[in-house]
């Protein structure tokens, strides 16, 4: 039976047709417009899930946290504006008449590449996503551990600087703030004098700026702060790594990878690899949320 997985992203919303064998049939995006309300945005696409969807076996949705799985809702995500309190699941079945989960999509990134990419055998593995914000998921034995609050591993919000910088809800000195692409474009608008993202400040590093290169070695320090207290708080086999800022700069991720040795107990512990599924790991994630929610 096919099902429907959901990603939520701060600017960009999609759906996709699940096959059984967790292939992508069909994927439909739309924008996540400010000038909407999350209402409005989600109906958008959920006109195009409410056409595709006769025979489904239901809706994983995956979505940028601070959540509450238990009610289904969006509480305050640092990235996405106008979305807080949305009881998304509950919305989500009235228009379709199909049931709904939802989990963090670090989580349900967290679930494609435990269960069926680059963690694939292993027993714990966690989930850190590098794009315009860091998100993060952990699963232990097939499983996603949400915590006693549904906020096990909300990795952006983890303190690894002194730095003063602080985005929506997420404390100063947080892994977002130093490595994400919003917190890198930050940094050099902040040196540069002008706005500046972290494309253009990866390309001037390629070009031999040494500002930039001195920036992008700075999130790659704090980024291996955070991979060192990830390993003394959860100890995993494999610490896969997803988001356009990882993958499309592997060089990054090496550095981070190196600067994080001198803070591990065992540097040999440390084992980082690189996400299977690119974007698409959300939607195939989310549903697997339906998978683990049955215990099939």
């Amino acid at each position: 039976m096919n099902t429907i997985g959901i990603d939520i992203g701060g600017t960009q919303l999609r759906a996709a047709v699940v096959s059984e064998s967790y292939e992508l049939l069909d994927v439909y995006k739309t924008d996540n417009d400010r000038a909407l309300t999350c209402e409005q945005n989600m109906d958008r696409l959920l006109d195009y899930v409410c056409t595709v969807c006769d025979g489904a076996g239901g809706i994983g949705i995956g979505s940028p946290g601070p959540l509450n799985v238990r009610t289904g809702t969006i509480v305050r995500p640092p990235n996405m504006f106008g979305w807080d309190g949305f009881g998304i699941v509950r919305h989500t079945e009235q228009r379709t008449g199909l049931r709904a989960v939802l989990n963090n999509d670090g989580n349900v990134a967290a679930l494609a590449e435990a269960v069926l990419g680059s963690g694939q055998g292993c027993e714990s593995v966690v989930f850190v996503g590098l794009s315009t914000g860091v998100g993060g998921g952990y699963v232990y034995r097939g499983e996603i551990v949400s915590g006693a609050h549904c906020n096990a591993a909300e990795w952006w919000n983890m303190m690894v600087s002194d730095d003063y910088h602080c985005h929506k809800n997420a404390n100063p000195g947080s892994l977002n703030e130093q490595c994400s692409g919003s917190g890198l474009a930050m940094w050099a608008s902040e040196h540069y004098g002008e706005a500046t993202d972290a494309r253009t400040l990866i390309e001037r590093h390629g070009a031999g700026d040494p500002h930039a290169t001195r920036i992008l070695e700075h999130g790659a320090e704090m980024l291996g702060r955070g991979f060192a207290n990830i390993m003394c708080a959860m100890d995993p086999d494999v610490i896969v790594v997803g988001g356009s800022v990882a993958v499309h700069n592997p060089f990054f991720l090496e550095w981070a990878v190196r600067k994080a040795q001198p803070y591990l107990i065992d540097p040999d512990s440390l084992h980082v690899k690189e996400a299977s599924f690119g974007d698409d790991a959300g939607l195939i994630g989310a549903a697997l949320l339906l998978r683990e929610k049955s215990g099939s």
